[in-house]
């Protein structure tokens, strides 16, 4: 009506349930622009992460590489660098020389020293407090990918159960005293982990699938043992209990080759690290386990390559009716080589392996079954320093024509100062080999 109020209109409200439609849509239409906003570019990213770390053995894949890994040279002819050297650009330049100006081409460099401590920073978070305060190389993949472009052959050396660093983290993983149950120290003050103890084998794991990532070729497993320098009466094994020392070992072995090594070729498409292991001199000869778990047979199946240490300083008095061994060097090493070979070559063997079950009970000695290995499956560890006697041209040289002798044509040479005796090595520019083994 004119001059009078205005008629209201009431316009119609849709309602979904108790919901009204429009602001309805409006909600729908901003959470969908919220998904869209946040999770599309996380639906085109590509992702390079490695796979989990915790998947169960034998089904998990290694660290992805992204560098290129040498293949194995014949022979491997190498010298050690330590963690201190390869942290030292000037010290680390020496070592290179020498390895281009001689026969050397490969360098063994610590990954994990005496110490516990990692000599790179890793990826993997759960390591980083596991870096060396010592000596570190930071720049460790770029000067490894130097040293393939020069064609040097990287072995990483990772020192085991001989570990204060973890000892001391995890004191529940440590040999222990018996005493009283703290943590068990050798002469030298140094603490061991259990070789018993799962943790600590999951731990080196870690740090051998980190290592190959980064462009180490091969991973050289050191102090794979129990302790023997220190108080022993005073020693006890929360881990490995009452097992044979051997047997532990051997479990240990088997369990770092199937992480390692597994058998599924898709796995990590295929690329998987060559395994050296360093074992006393002495398990050349002997065929029990030298009370610290080492046994040759029981090795051999699981690593690619085995060095023993045929330091001639590191031989008892009268070995081998030699009074001092130091005087002996060619003897030394020709006769604990000569034994490794014929030990691996063998087809049966006094040594009682995880799960093979003896030939006959009613023979003795008794004898197991074992595979034949390859004699090149040995890679000595030869002296480059005084100890017990004065190690020069002559001593090197003669551990280094036994090993051609012995029918082997690899060796490392070994010497904690890393310097070595270059006059004892064969000029790069020689075309001539040093020497064939004499047949």
């Amino acid at each position: 009506m004119k001059g009078g109020r205005k008629k209201t209109v009431h316009r119609k409200r849709e309602y979904i349930g108790f919901i009204r439609t429009g602001p309805f849509f409006l909600l729908i239409l901003f959470a969908a622009a919220a998904v869209l906003y946040f999770a599309l570019p996380l639906m085109l990213q590509r992702s390079y992460m490695p796979l989990p770390q915790e998947a169960a053995v034998g089904e998990s894949a290694l660290v992805t590489p992204a560098v290129v890994h040498l293949s194995t040279p014949e022979p491997v002819r190498a010298i050690y660098m330590t963690s201190c050297a390869v942290g030292s650009r000037s010290f680390r330049e020496e070592l290179l020389t020498l390895v281009e100006e001689t026969e050397l081409n490969s360098v063994v460099i610590d990954i994990k020293d005496y110490t516990g401590g990692l000599s790179f920073v890793p990826e993997d978070e759960t390591l980083k407090s596991f870096v060396s305060p010592r000596c570190i190389a930071r720049d460790m993949r770029a000067f490894i990918e130097r040293l393939h472009e020069k064609g040097v052959y990287v072995i990483g050396r990772i020192t085991v159960f001989q570990d204060p660093l973890l000892a001391n983290l995890r004191p529940d993983l440590a040999v222990k005293r018996k005493s009283d149950g703290g943590t068990w120290k050798d002469f030298k003050g140094l603490s061991f982990t259990d070789p018993g103890a799962r943790e600590v084998w999951d731990h080196h794991i870690l740090i051998a699938k980190e290592s190959y990532a980064i462009g180490f070729d091969e991973l050289n497993f050191d102090y794979i043992r129990f302790p023997s320098d220190g108080p022993m009466q005073d020693i006890a094994f929360s881990w490995s209990g009452n097992k044979k020392k051997s047997d532990v070992l051997e479990e240990f072995f088997s369990y770092l080759s199937a992480a390692l090594k597994p058998a599924d070729p898709s796995i990590n498409s295929g690329q998987v690290p060559v395994l050296s292991a360093d074992l006393f001199g002495m398990t050349t000869t002997n065929t029990d386990d030298l009370n610290i778990g080492q046994v040759l047979e029981k090795a051999a199946p699981y690593f690619d390559y085995l060095s023993p240490m045929v330091y001639p300083s590191h031989y008892p008095a009268k070995f081998n009716g030699y009074q001092n061994p130091n005087h002996y060097p060619y003897e030394v090493v020709k006769y604990s080589m000569d034994s490794a070979v014929k030990r691996l070559l063998a087809t049966t063997t006094r040594v009682a392996l995880l799960g093979v079950l003896p030939i006959s009970t009613s023979t003795r000695p008794v004898l197991y079954p074992k595979p034949v290995f390859s004699s090149g499956k040995l890679r000595p560890w030869l002296q480059d320093f005084d100890y017990g006697g004065t190690y020069d041209v002559a001593e090197v040289q003669a551990q280094i024509q036994a090993t051609y002798d012995a029918g082997l044509t690899s060796w490392m040479l070994w010497s904690p100062s890393n310097r070595y005796t270059k006059k004892a090595l064969v000029s790069e520019l020689d075309v001539l080999p040093r020497s064939e083994p004499n047949q």
